[in-house]
């Protein structure tokens, strides 16, 4: 998955270029004409939505890589009134703007995974992944399937993000990084992307072995904040290590724990680095991020949030706690339940 784009929609004028940059992204990757005009259609439908609705619309673009290949992923949010009933609001026909009242039944339809989350008087986050049609597969059931989903954008006025994060996948095992290069800018990436480089050579170590291989790779770049998690989904348990700010946490029925980091940075400083074991259950999900999203989050106040795709918790955690002076990564996970 590459680094979301955002694009706030508070006027029409915004939605035609939410639109190009869509149809644009799905080019690159390969979408055909008539793919591509379904991207166009509902991010237009989806950007629209915002600027009818919210005071505050934004909409964020992304390509996600998949077994199948490539597909392309907006997700709209806003902080407006809410809806008390999503079902009622999906139906054709029903609108509260006096208009058809189509838009929200023709993003699902269009859509090969929609994912919807509101909250009266907070606000609304639509998900929507779009495939094209020659790599459309039958999405795995297997109940040991983990899911994941991500934001990754530099700071407000920055085109390039010091943060990187990454995923590796074994057939028990997931280890996760988010890595935050010291500032930001080119040199915070390439200090964040050599941490991701270990890692991806070293993915069959434990947590605190990647680490440690990190930090001679990191001394000649600016350093990093880094954290790894491996779940082990057959042992039911979370082996953690971090260094520096990054933010680890197990939410379990709404229940948050937080993970261990130790002071320092990658490549600089790194006086101990050790391990932590928390439980994890399949009906657990981990949450982690950098220093760009503030740690005040809290599920109860979303309700319903934890068992929407991860993706969308990972866009509504942007909306509401984002810090537009630094970096910022949120990266969330889950194991998908079986339909």
């Amino acid at each position: 998955m590459i680094n979301a784009v955002a694009l706030p929609v508070t006027e029409e004028s915004q939605v035609g270029e939410a639109r190009r940059i869509a149809v644009a992204l799905a080019a690159e990757v390969g979408f055909n004409e008539t793919d591509r005009g379904k991207v166009a259609i509902v991010t237009a439908e989806a950007a629209k939505n915002a600027v009818k609705h919210a005071s505050e619309g934004e909409i964020l673009l992304q390509t996600v890589k998949t077994d199948a290949g490539y597909s392309i992923e907006i997700v709209s949010l806003d902080r407006g009134p809410g809806m008390a009933n999503v079902g009622q609001c999906l139906r054709d026909g029903f609108s509260t703007a006096g208009t058809l009242g189509t838009g929200l039944g023709a993003i699902k339809r269009l859509s090969s995974f929609f994912d919807i989350h509101s909250v009266p008087k907070l606000g609304t986050a639509l998900l929507m992944r779009l495939e094209p049609t020659q790599n459309r597969l039958e999405t795995s059931q297997n109940s040991n399937y983990l899911e994941f989903g991500a934001v990754s954008l530099p700071k407000a006025g920055e085109q390039i993000c010091g943060d990187s994060w990454a995923i590796e996948n074994d057939r028990d095992k997931n280890l996760i990084l988010v890595a935050d290069g010291l500032g930001y800018g080119v040199l915070a990436q390439e200090a964040s992307q050599e941490a991701v480089r270990v890692f991806g050579e070293s993915a069959k170590l434990g947590p605190k072995a990647i680490l440690e291989k990190a930090h001679p790779a990191l001394k000649n770049t600016r350093g990093a904040a880094a954290a790894i998690a491996q779940i082990d989904r057959t042992q039911q348990k979370v082996c953690f290590a971090g260094i520096g700010n990054i933010s680890g946490v197990v939410v379990t029925d709404n229940r948050s724990r937080s993970m261990v980091s130790y002071n320092g940075t990658v490549g600089h400083r790194m006086l101990k680095v050790a391990e932590f074991v928390y439980p994890w259950s399949p009906h657990s999900l981990l949450v982690m991020h950098s220093d760009g999203l503030a740690a005040q989050w809290d599920f109860n106040r979303y309700p319903g949030l934890a068992a929407r795709h991860p993706a969308l918790i990972a866009a509504v955690l942007y909306r509401d706690f984002k810090r537009t002076r630094d970096d910022m990564t949120v990266v969330v996970a889950k194991v998908r339940q079986p339909a």
